[in-house]
């Protein structure tokens, strides 16, 4: 009779036993997608920037991405665009301006919210940043010293250990020079103003950057430097610049570039601020 009386015990026993970890499993569950709405919700950038009422940009002056006006105020490409983002936003543009190479350690840090100054798309820095879809099309070129390659017959002279090509420090130049000139002397300068003195003043026998900052400085200096180069040393694209982990600010963002390449403003400004030099007269010297 006891034996009768065991079994159903046993098998309420394992009923509740099941029971239990079949809880336990959905309660786990829960919690996990809990802590997963959580991290969801624990900040897109974009939701602080709707609630700060401010855009945080990061830049660096390279005409004409970024300069300066008589008055000290940013102008340029890049300061269009970002003026533009906001105004849709609804929020106000705040600018911080930094050294090249310092830009993308104050992205990360989060001193800023977008980095807007002709950064180039590349495969190394997408290993750290999220970029946009890209809005801007440029190319590396170089501007040379006329007396110190007056006896220069090709371009494939500035491959030698005395020549010296310059580049501002933390740009694709800094990447793409040894990898074209792999025997010449790598030169670094904060900005494009101190590169660009430099190969004005032959203390560099050239220097390579961005359109068309090349061919400002000839412009400029025409009986000092000139451009050798027909076609670019390379093509890149252009684009803004997230942190990771943004999904709701790198899909208002792309959305953005559609709409403005949509309806031609970016290729308004661009044809402004690349096409014609009617902005130097607004230019700080």
């Amino acid at each position: 009779m006891r034996l009768h009386r065991m079994a159903p015990l046993q098998n309420q026993r394992t009923y509740l036993d099941r029971y239990m970890k079949f809880f336990s499993r959905i309660i786990a569950l829960f919690m996990l997608l809990g802590i997963a709405n959580t991290s969801a919700a624990a900040g897109d950038v974009f939701d602080e920037i709707l609630k700060r009422g401010e855009i945080r940009v990061g830049i660096s002056n390279m005409a004409p991405w970024v300069m300066k006006d008589k008055d000290g105020n940013h102008i340029g490409f890049e300061i269009d665009i970002t003026k533009q983002l906001a105004r849709d936003m609804g929020v106000k543009p705040v600018y911080k301006e930094y050294q090249w190479d310092q830009m993308i350690p104050a992205l990360l840090n989060k001193e800023i919210d977008i980095i807007a100054s002709g950064i180039s798309i590349t495969p190394k820095r997408s290993l750290k940043i999220t970029f946009s879809n890209p809005y801007s099309s440029s190319g590396y070129s170089l501007v040379s010293n006329l007396a110190l390659t007056k006896d220069f017959t090709s371009i494939k002279d500035l491959n030698s250990g005395k020549v010296y090509i310059g580049v501002v420090k933390g740009t694709v130049s800094e990447t793409l020079v040894p990898k074209i000139f792999p025997k010449a002397r790598l030169e670094t300068f904060k900005n494009q103003q101190q590169a660009a003195d430099a190969v004005v003043n032959g203390t560099i026998h050239a220097f390579v950057a961005s359109d068309p900052a090349p061919s400002y400085v000839s412009l400029q200096n025409p009986d000092s430097v000139d451009l050798p180069l027909e076609k670019p040393l390379l093509t890149t694209r252009e684009a803004f610049a997230i942190n990771k982990r943004n999904p709701e600010m790198l899909a208002y963002l792309n959305s953005w570039v559609a709409a403005h390449e949509a309806d031609s403003w970016i290729k308004s400004s661009y044809t402004y601020w690349f096409k014609s030099l009617k902005w130097r007269r607004k230019v700080a010297k």
